[in-house]
């Protein structure tokens, strides 16, 4: 497999397969979405365009990234998440850097977002599908995000690779700038536990995958076969 490692800016077309990631925080939220019965993810292009798709459905759950703020009804935050019943919901989800990316490739013909939650689904999914060529998106800090390089590079390996150990990869993200940020406050709308929730590797039997559906970019959950025995959660 020929795998390209490219930041938001540098995509210049839409490449055959494309696997978005975004480790902290935006691909494990919405994991734990999908964990929590969430049916679908709207990817929002804009706080507006999620504001007015909320006002247009009341009953869907709508999430931003930074600080609670009117109309959102909670915050990108995997350890937040984790105690809301989505059952059944749709949510709306608008991010600095992981929605944003999943939009940027919306034309390609394979759209897969990830993050170490759900890495191996992911990789089996690329080698179910046996692609040639992959386009991992880094989306963090323009592309220079290491927990999302160690991220994609692990999933990359991982698709060639099934025995591929997921320490050193982890230690990358921990390490990272986010994982900083997030740790220390930096951020707004966080979590104590956002940090060990977004280093668990392969907690959940899911793959991501985002498709447009009409004028919307839609991301659902696609179990696994060989992890469907598993319950991780």
């Amino acid at each position: 497999m020929d795998a390209r490692f490219l930041g938001i800016a540098d995509l210049v077309e839409a490449p055959s397969v494309a696997v978005v990631v975004d480790v902290m925080r935006a691909f494990t939220v919405a994991a734990w979405a999908f964990a929590q019965g969430a049916e679908k993810i709207i990817l929002a292009e804009s706080l507006d365009d999620a504001l007015a798709l909320k006002a247009r459905h009341p009953d869907w759950v709508a999430l931003k990234d930074g600080p609670p703020a009117p109309g959102f009804d909670t915050v990108n935050s995997p350890g937040l998440l984790r105690s809301i019943d989505l059952g059944g919901r749709t949510v709306v989800q608008k991010t600095t850097a992981g929605t944003v990316g999943a939009l940027a490739v919306k034309e390609a013909p394979l759209v897969l977002c990830a993050s170490f939650v759900v890495a191996e689904a992911t990789a089996q999914l690329l080698r179910t599908r046996k692609s040639a060529s992959v386009t991992f998106v880094v989306t963090g800090d323009d592309g220079r995000a290491d927990e999302d390089l160690a991220c994609a590079q692990y999933i990359a390996r991982r698709a060639t690779e099934a025995g591929t150990d997921a320490a050193a990869f982890l230690r990358r993200a921990a390490e990272s700038r986010a994982a900083a940020e997030l740790a220390e406050g930096v951020r707004q709308g966080v979590h104590p536990d956002d940090v060990a929730l977004c280093l668990e590797v392969d907690r959940f039997p899911f793959a991501m995958v985002a498709t447009l559906e009409g004028s919307l970019m839609v991301l659902r959950p696609r179990a696994m076969p060989s992890l469907a025995d598993e319950d991780p959660v």
